[in-house]
Order: C-alpha cells, then structure tokens, then sequence
C-alpha cells in the first residue's frame, strides 16, 4: 500500500495497463464472448463459461507480460 502512496498521480500500476490493454484486445477480437447462435449447421458445441474464464485469464497474463516487457 505504501508503494501506492509513494508513487506519483499520474502514475499506474502495470497491473492497470494490462488490464486495460485486455479490455482492449478483448473487445477488438472478441476473445472470451460467447458464439453467437446461427442457423443451419454448427461444426462445434459452443464453448463453456469456464472456457471463457480461461481464455480470458491467458490473455490478461500475456498482456501483463508484455506491459512488464517481458517476453512471452
């Protein structure tokens, strides 16, 4: 908490990048939002919410990763 206090206003947590880094490539690709339902066939079953939960937890890692410049 101290880290917080000592840090300038305008500064941010990598942590917040990367989280807005994930909002971002979430909404562009459209990464862990349900398939949207169509007519006729359907080659696969639609993926669970857990799937999603996970797909989401892996993107916000490589996002943290590559704010921190760390390599993938």
């Amino acid at each position: 908490m101290d880290a917080l206090n000592t840090a300038g206003l305008g500064a941010r947590r990598n942590e917040d990048i990367a989280l807005d880094l994930l909002k971002f490539v979430a909404g562009t690709t459209g990464v862990g939002r349900p398939a949207a339902g169509s007519t006729g066939f359907s080659g696969a079953s639609a993926p669970k919410p857990e799937e999603h939960v996970t797909q989401l937890l892996e993107l916000y890692t490589r996002c943290l990763k590559a704010v921190e410049g760390k390599g993938a």
